[in-house]
């Protein structure tokens, strides 16, 4: 890359050609405020704050879109640069009512670190959307149209990279607003293409929004109602993604591994016991990898489909709802691990299921959506009682001044706290079918190359760590093919990381006997209701800690 020279503050940057001026100072040490920028969209430059002075020009330029040019001389704290500054945070402070103290964001809202550092005055000007209303979305997303800035990250994250469209601008000028093209919020149509689209839950909006005005359907309050119930023994389960996404939201490193803490901060919250949804990971793979073979053998529905993300189930029952003999019968790992707690686990205990509360610590805002399915019910009773999201798990150790990083590890309860590494890789994209495809291969080749010698002393078989691995399917490229062979079997599959590329896939669709599918970006560690701030390489850090903690297990 070509490298220019600039002034920033009357010192001298060298940067590469085709940066931003926001880039070149913040690659610099040189902070330049921004709200609406997202490191996975292009600049659109709507909040105006991070506006600079351009020696020459007239008009004051927006740094996040103007590119740097050789020569130019730019100051970021000119006074004029500092009243445009803070009269747009003053300005887009009247566009979000404030209502903070039932926001899982509070304790780190960059809206208010705003305010903090440029001393603004946040009720200087009137509220100006009041009358605005609240989209919701089943049970598990909602926009406020009182909070919303007009960043239109949410637009950009339905329309562009999940590519779903369920979001579209009404109105003109002031008046301009996101809405639902559809009535699934409960208001009337307000779209000619309403009927052709709906919301998969997926959350993308919410965690690419900076102010939390679209956000999960909070549940963290029930929660707490629950923990107060005596009555009850609650149970927690937590995704695999989970340990490793939120210690972020405490200022520990991109996907430093926090297992340990995430079941003693559960445990001091006052769930009576605490298990690890890897084991019912472990259950679904070898479900689906017992499925896919007889599948196979006797000439059934290919391609098989997984179905662990209810934002992709979704997806296959409103726009093709053909597909739905193809999604593999095996249910999702929350859904196979609670199931059991509220029978098995409840006889062993002998408790009545009805005492039981299991919530589900997520980093999906779709799995709310699927704990209330009817037809996901075990003897009439939902296996899953609450959902609450990474987020809203954090939201609750703060409120109770929980010093995380600090805290003790603890162990998941047993039996249900066992799991294998192929359960960790479950919340990375491509991590389900590597599991599966690695079960089926054991389930065809018991006596061969997959099994180790059989333990002294014991009727059973160890499974070898040294199996195969299907790296093909890993890392974060959009869709990820591969023809492989299992005993002599040949599938062909493909790993589709992120609903926004599912039409290439689709339009082959026979061409496969085996795909998996992850709504959200890089999988659950990109989760709707994942920590913020999101992005590849962040995603990537999460990806590398879950396969960190797979290559540590004994059992793969």
């Amino acid at each position: 890359m070509k490298e220019i020279k600039i002034k920033i503050n009357g010192r001298k940057i060298v940067c590469g050609q085709g940066r931003t001026i926001m880039q070149a100072a913040r690659a610099n040490g040189i902070d330049i405020p921004g709200l609406c920028g997202h490191a996975d969209f292009s600049p659109k430059a709507n909040c105006r704050i991070c506006v600079v002075e351009i020696v020459g020009r007239k008009n004051l330029a927006t740094s996040c879109s103007t590119k740097a040019e050789d020569g130019m001389e730019i100051r970021t704290d000119s006074e004029r640069v500092k009243r445009s500054r803070n009269l747009n945070i003053e300005l887009i402070f009247a566009e979000h009512i404030e209502k903070c103290p039932t926001c899982v964001s509070r304790l780190n809202c960059k809206l208010l670190e705003l305010a903090d550092k440029y001393k603004i005055e946040i009720t200087k000007f009137s509220d100006r959307k009041s009358k605005r209303k609240i989209y919701r979305f089943a049970n598990a997303v909602e926009i406020d149209g009182t909070q919303c800035i007009d960043c239109r990250n949410c637009l950009t994250a339905c329309n562009s990279l999940q590519k779903i469209n369920y979001l579209e601008l009404r109105g003109k000028g002031v008046n301009q607003e996101v809405v639902p093209v559809s009535s699934s919020s409960g208001l009337p149509f307000i779209s000619k293409k309403a009927d052709k689209v709906d919301c998969i839950y997926c959350g993308q909006c919410a965690v690419h929004c900076p102010v939390s005005a679209a956000q999960e359907q909070a549940h963290w309050h029930l929660v707490e109602k629950v923990l107060r119930d005596k009555a009850k023994v609650v149970v927690a389960q937590f995704a695999p993604s989970i340990r490793v996404s939120i210690g972020e939201e405490f200022g520990a490193e991109h996907g430093k591994i926090m297992s340990g803490q995430v079941i003693a901060a559960l445990r001091q919250l006052g769930f009576n016991y605490v298990f690890d949804v890897n084991f019912g990971a472990d259950i679904t793979t070898m479900v689906e990898a017992e499925e896919l073979l007889e599948r196979v053998k006797s000439g059934g529905r290919l391609p098989m489909l997984t179905s662990c993300c209810p934002a992709w189930v979704k997806y296959i029952e409103f726009y093709r709802p053909d597909l739905m003999p193809n999604l593999t019968t095996a249910r999702s790992p929350q859904m196979h691990s609670a199931g059991l707690i509220k029978t098995y686990w409840a006889e062993k205990m002998k408790l009545n299921q009805k005492n039981i509360a299991v919530v589900s610590v997520m980093p999906c805002t779709a799995k709310k959506f699927e704990a209330e399915r009817a037809e996901l019910k075990v003897s009439g009773q939902p296996p899953v009682d609450y959902v609450i999201t990474t987020r809203e798990l954090a939201w609750l150790i703060k409120k109770n001044k929980i010093d995380f990083c600090k805290l003790k590890s603890s162990a998941a309860d047993n039996p249900l706290g066992m799991s294998s590494g192929a359960g960790a890789i479950y919340g990375a994209t491509g991590g389900v079918m590597e599991s599966a495809l690695r079960t089926a291969e054991y389930l065809l080749t018991t006596a061969q190359a997959s099994v180790c010698a059989p333990v002294k002393n014991k009727n059973k078989l160890k499974i070898c760590n040294s199996r195969i691995e299907f790296k093909d399917l890993r890392g974060q490229d959009g869709a990820k093919e591969a023809l492989i062979e299992i005993a002599g079997k040949k599938l062909r599959i493909a790993a589709v990381n992120g609903i926004g590329n599912i039409e290439p896939i689709l339009a082959n669709f026979k061409n496969y006997d085996y795909i998996e599918v992850m709504a959200c970006p890089d999988g659950c560690i990109g989760g709707g209701g994942q920590p913020i701030p999101t992005n590849s390489f962040i995603r990537k850090k999460r990806l590398e800690a879950l396969y960190k903690i797979y290559g540590k297990s004994k059992i793969r």
